[in-house]
């Protein structure tokens, strides 16, 4: 005869069970918003990570809110470019997020880091090799840049060399093959600290990483019509995307972007933007424009923008690609008409 107290309690066992909530993902942090699309794909289907600088905020000076420190606090993985970028976590990174799991992406084995160049003139490119490492799968030729601009106005070259780090160009990212071995990264991370979800996480970083292959075959095609363009940046952000892509800057207007050039660096700028018969002068959304529309007025250049972090794109796994083929798209633009 069946047992009618298990057939009572059976029902409500299983409803409890079913109940039992799957095992929480961990709390991640991811400093800008290219980082955080590449840390969202690989989370994809297990928990959403936290984004730290938001909307149109640039690193480049940023300061934490309260808010922000909660974030970190909580964190059981906070993943960064590095102290060459996000300049203001050194310190909390040790304290408020102690407990935490960082990953340094500048630190990633084999990934291609280039020299910062001097704002004004870069010199033609020479294709030596000045990059940290190279990428297994993706031999970049690296730039040879003499240190231009030695008139420049002496309170600017000051300010420009103070920021000029040593460990080379943070805008890694850039590089669809250095965001590709950030994708592998992640994904070990993740696992580390969640390896229930450890299919998931190596799922997900297989197709991102199958995705940026495509992405960089795509761009690299579509921006044959504008090679060979002399244009100028509004600061050094771009080396890895122009060496990804074989499109190169004809110089940049500041190191840092956070101190505007002087009258007389604005000046020289201007020269040399007429002497090179630039066709296009690109500023950026998280820096006032004035500069740009300063020296290129009476050039006959044009004006673009790129934006290096994503600032008008819905964060999530999508806005890497969509950053990427926004920026070929404005080189293309400015450059191809």
């Amino acid at each position: 005869m069946p047992n009618k107290a298990f057939a009572l309690l059976a029902p409500a066992a299983l409803a409890l069970f079913a109940a039992t909530p799957a095992l929480a993902a961990p709390n991640v942090v991811a400093t800008i918003k290219p980082l955080h699309s590449l840390v969202a794909g690989v989370m994809e289907g297990v928990g959403t990570p936290e984004l730290l600088i938001e909307g149109a905020a640039s690193p480049h000076g940023f300061s934490l809110r309260p808010s922000d420190a909660g974030k970190l606090e909580s964190a059981d993985l906070v993943f960064w470019i590095g102290e060459d970028l996000e300049t203001f976590l050194d310190g909390p990174l040790e304290t408020i997020s102690a407990n935490a799991t960082k990953i340094e992406m500048m630190d990633v084995e084999g990934m291609n880091i280039l020299e910062l160049r001097e704002g004004g003139l870069f010199e033609a490119h020479g294709h030596g090799d000045e990059g940290h490492e190279a990428h297994d799968d993706h031999d970049h030729e690296h730039d040879e840049h003499a240190h231009e601009d030695d008139h420049a106005d002496d309170h600017d070259h000051a300010d420009d060399h103070d920021h000029a780090h040593e460990h080379g160009d943070a805008h890694i990212w850039l590089d669809p093959q250095n965001a590709r071995l950030m994708v592998a990264a992640i994904a070990d991370a993740l696992i580390a600290v969640d390896p229930e979800n450890a299919q998931t996480y190596n799922a997900n970083g297989q197709a991102l990483a199958a995705r940026l292959d495509a992405l960089q075959a795509e761009i690299d095609a579509r921006l044959a019509p504008a090679r060979g363009t002399p244009f100028f940046v509004f600061h050094d952000a771009y080396h890895a995307f122009e060496e990804s892509f074989d499109i190169e800057a004809t110089g940049s207007f500041t190191v840092n972007p956070e101190i505007a050039p002087g009258a007389g660096r604005l000046t020289e700028i201007r020269a040399i933007v007429e002497q090179q018969g630039a066709a296009c002068l690109f500023a950026e959304p998280q820096f006032s424009p004035q500069v740009i529309e300063t020296i290129a007025d009476g050039t006959g250049a044009g004006i673009g923008t790129l934006d290096p972090l994503g600032a008008a794109i819905a964060d999530g796994p999508e806005l890497y690609f969509t950053l990427m083929n926004t920026m070929a798209d404005s080189l293309l633009d400015c450059l191809a008409d």
